[in-house]
């Protein structure tokens, strides 16, 4: 089983964290998507969809997705730490809040960040080289959609230290790097009270740690 990785890109830190944080060890391999290489064969072949992480099996299906990959792996590993829950209770809550992260906060920071930065010109629809302009009014959606979602999220976190079920879980590292990207795009995530010092405590954790080297912007595909 392997791995395919781009250490820089948030999707592949995203399950580097999950990683550090259930000791479950994998073989990873990197491959340079600035270059290309996620273009070229085998990875074409081997995940049409071009983009990173995706997860090779010993019997060759291909697993992509940052959370069905981190899933997988939870449920065949040894690990005693769940980061999807331990019953049905705390797998739907996880699920409930990470679903809100990503379609009201990730995923739409991810498309405005590709409609806003140079680097991403000829690369603003995921998994592609073609020459589709950004569009500025992508980005203030996504913008606007983000702080409705932070707001939200000052206001439940006042008095908590995790998301969900008073520990680390998914939703904690994908609402991470929702900050993050919100912070690169322009948001001052600073004046979310609540969430910010959310976001510094996992920051310190020694699973969140990330070498200084990589790329601060670059996204997945």
């Amino acid at each position: 089983m392997k791995l395919y990785q781009f250490d820089a890109a948030p999707s592949s830190k995203r399950v580097e964290k999950f990683l550090k944080e259930t000791n479950i060890q994998v073989e990873t391999v990197q491959l340079n998507i600035m270059e290309g290489e996620h273009f070229k064969e085998p990875f074409k072949t081997m995940n049409p969809f071009n983009c990173i992480p995706f997860l090779e099996l010993d019997d060759g299906t291909v697993i992509s997705e940052t959370l069905a990959i981190c899933n997988y792996l939870e449920q065949i590993s040894n690990s005693e730490i769940k980061l999807f829950g331990e019953n049905a209770k705390e797998k739907a809550l996880i699920e409930m809040w990470n679903r809100r992260l990503e379609n009201d906060g990730y995923l739409p920071l991810f498309h405005g960040a590709r409609n806003k930065f140079e680097m991403f010109k000829g690369a603003v629809i995921p998994g592609t080289r073609t020459d589709f302009q950004q569009n500025p009014a992508v980005t203030k959606w996504a913008i606007e959609s983000a702080k409705t979602l932070l707001t939200r999220l000052d206001t439940h976190l006042q008095s908590l230290d995790f998301l969900v079920c008073n520990k680390l879980t998914v939703a904690d590292i994908t609402g991470f790097h929702t900050l993050r990207t919100a912070d690169r795009v322009g948001i001052d995530i600073k004046t979310y009270k609540y969430a910010f010092i959310w976001f510094c405590k996992l920051e310190q954790r020694p699973g969140f740690q990330e070498s200084p080297q990589l790329s601060s912007g670059y996204l997945t595909r």
